[in-house]
C-alpha cells in the first residue's frame, strides 16, 4: 500500500491553517502530520515529524518563511517545501525560490491547483501558481531580449553585415572581397563591433551573433 504524503502546515492565522487542511484532508493519499503558528515551532516539528512537504507562509513570526526554508534544505532536506502567500511580486518569487522552495501558490488559489502543486512537488517537480509563473516568464524573456536586441539596434546594416560574416567563420581577407573593401576597412568594423557591444574577442561575438539570431548555432 502506497503511504501518504505527509504535510506540515505553518501559518500565524488558525483560520487559515484550517481552511488549508479542510482542502488536504479531502485529497487522496494526503495526510496532515502537523501544524504551526510560527516559523520557530515549524521548523522544531519538521525536526520531529520529518515530513515529505512543509506548506509555509512567507509572513510568519518568530521565523518567517524564507528562513525556515533555507534551515530546512541545509537541515531537512528530504522534507520539500512549498511557499503559501497572497503575495504574488516577482522579488518575492525569487527569494522563496533561492531559499530552496520547491513551490510557490498564492492563497487565492483554487483546491484544484493546491492538490496538483501538493502532488508536483511531492514527486519531485516545481510548482509555480500560473499567475507566477506568467510574470516570470514574461519578465525572463524581456531580460533577454533587451540583452541581446539593446545593443544590436545600435548597429548600422554594415556593421550587422560584417558581424554575421565573422560569425559564420569568414576572415577578414574573405569579407573585404565580398563586401569590395579594404582588409582595414573590415578591421575597422570589427573594432567598432566590439567597442559598441562592449565585447573583446571574436569568440564573443561569434557568441553574441547566436543569440542575436544571425547564425545558426547548429550550423
Amino acid at each position: 500500500m502506497q503511504q501518504p504524503i505527509r504535510i506540515l502546515l505553518a501559518d500565524d492565522h488558525a483560520l487559515v491553517r484550517a481552511g488549508l487542511r479542510a482542502l488536504l484532508e479531502k485529497m487522496s493519499g494526503v495526510a496532515v502530520v502537523a501544524e504551526a503558528g510560527d516559523g520557530l515551532e515549524a521548523l522544531r516539528l519538521i525536526g520531529e515529524t520529518s515530513p515529505d512537504l512543509a506548506l509555509l507562509d512567507i509572513s510568519m513570526p518568530a521565523l518567517n518563511g524564507l528562513d525556515v526554508a533555507m534551515r530546512v534544505r541545509e537541515k531537512h532536506p528530504a522534507t520539500r517545501v512549498i511557499m503559501i502567500s497572497f503575495r504574488a511580486d516577482d522579488d518575492y518569487v525569487r527569494r522563496a525560490l533561492a531559499a530552496g522552495a520547491a513551490g510557490y501558490v498564492l492563497k487565492d488559489s483554487g483546491p484544484a491547483e493546491l492538490e496538483l502543486a501538493v502532488r508536483a512537488v511531492a514527486g519531485g517537480e516545481t510548482w509555480l501558481s500560473p499567475a507566477v509563473a506568467s510574470r516570470l516568464v514574461k519578465e525572463f524573456v524581456g531580460r533577454e531580449r533587451r540583452a541581446v536586441d539593446g545593443p544590436f539596434e545600435v548597429l548600422t546594416s554594415r556593421q550587422r553585415e560584417v558581424l554575421q560574416m565573422i560569425a559564420e567563420g569568414l576572415s577578414s581577407k574573405e569579407i573585404a572581397g565580398r563586401l569590395d573593401v579594404s582588409v582595414k576597412t573590415v578591421e575597422t568594423h570589427r573594432n567598432e563591433l566590439m567597442d559598441r557591444l562592449g565585447i573583446r574577442g571574436v569568440a564573443g561575438l561569434v557568441r553574441y551573433a547566436v543569440r542575436a539570431g544571425l547564425v545558426d548555432a547548429s550550423g
